[in-house]
């Protein structure tokens, strides 16, 4: 690019070339008119346009541009181009007889400016978008450099607890007492808080709802301080840190990818009269909900239900397994006897020499 301006010089070059480059004209460039510039289209932006006509003429020196357009460039295709056409037509033009005309020129400027206004909202839509995720993304991280930076999660844990059971029983509790759902809440109970038996259909039938979550509470909370006593308060904390931040990072990751999927094809809420960035906003913040409970929900079910060993005890477990694999009583099964097939002395030595075994590998063994 640099050397375009040497004389007799015809350098190709792309639309975004040569910015910030010092084109210098050679000897005897600058009699003969200086630099001149040739575009083979007019782009969708006229900053892009003016760059390409102010590579010549720099700095006083003497130059011409000159832009050649078609009807099947992009930018005519997408405005004007069949009226031209017709036009062209009823005028008995030929397609090889060039247009000179500043009606041409100012109908492709008014292109420019319409794709212009177009990109521009298209950007600033998508700055809106984004600020609804920026919004979300805000709050998680506050969370999570909450739970990074303190010592003690216990009392965030024992609130997404109750958090747990006030949904649980409150969603099986709705409507007349006759349509109340004991056996669901005591599933509940046995897949995500205590031990099979531990409460039942009969411990729960004669409770008010706040009376449920009273109860269950209690026995949870006392279950996590045996939880806590078997394993010391220190390695508690560390472990209500580490389900804190698993749960938060895997729920937000999905939170962002279904986000995208819905981003995909909101634009289309606007075929049925509705603002598009509004359905996303509200659907979003939905979503959004749906996650901390699913975070809550995970939370109360690690801290309830995951079987904590220390390190020392894993290695045990797995040293007596890789010493003792069956320790179960099962009876460790019996291989199969494979017959080995013997060579005869006269047969061809299996390793391919082409000898008899005899004077081949049978004269070694």
């Amino acid at each position: 690019i640099a050397q375009a301006g040497q004389k007799g010089a015809v350098t190709i070059a792309t639309n975004m070339a040569g910015r910030g480059t010092d084109i210098k004209l050679g000897e005897g460039v600058k009699e003969l008119g200086g630099l001149a510039v040739i575009g083979t289209e007019r782009h969708e932006s006229r900053r892009i346009d003016n760059q390409l006509r102010g590579r010549s003429g720099r700095q006083g020196d003497p130059g011409v541009s000159q832009f050649y357009l078609s009807l099947e460039d992009d930018l005519m295709r997408r405005f004007g181009s069949d009226s031209m056409k017709a036009m062209m037509t009823k005028l008995g033009m030929d397609d090889s007889q060039p247009i000179q005309s500043r009606m041409v020129s100012k109908a492709v400027e008014s292109a420019q400016k319409r794709v212009e206004g177009n990109n521009f909202d298209a950007r600033k839509r998508l700055l809106q978008y984004d600020e609804v995720l920026r919004q979300q993304r805000e709050v998680i991280y506050k969370e999570r450099n909450a739970v990074l930076e303190s010592e003690n999660m216990r009392e965030l844990v024992e609130n997404m607890i109750r958090e747990s059971i006030e949904n649980m029983v409150h969603t099986h509790t709705a409507g007349n007492k006759d349509d109340w759902n004991f056996k669901a809440m005591e599933d509940y109970i046995k897949a995500n808080l205590l031990d099979e038996g531990e409460i039942t259909v009969n411990d729960l039938q004669d409770k008010s709802p706040e009376e449920m979550i009273e109860f269950i509470y209690d026995k949870v909370i006392e279950r996590y301080n045996e939880k806590e006593q078997e394993l010391t308060p220190e390695r508690m904390r560390e472990f209500e840190k580490v389900i804190l931040l698993r749960s938060i990072d895997t729920k937000w990751i999905d939170h962002i990818d279904a986000m995208d999927q819905l981003r995909q094809g909101i634009h289309l809420r606007a075929y049925g009269q509705t603002d598009p960035l509004r359905e996303y906003e509200q659907e979003g913040f939905a979503m959004f909900e749906d996650m901390v409970a699913a975070i809550r929900e995970d939370v109360t079910r690690y801290a309830m239900k995951a079987q904590i060993r220390s390190n020392l005890e894993r290695e045990e477990v797995a040293k007596g397994q890789a010493v003792n694999p069956k320790e179960d009583g099962e009876k460790p099964k019996r291989q199969p006897i494979r017959k080995k097939q013997e060579i005869g002395r006269n047969d061809p030595c299996p390793c391919g020499s082409g000898k008899k075994y005899k004077n081949c590998h049978g004269a070694i063994s």
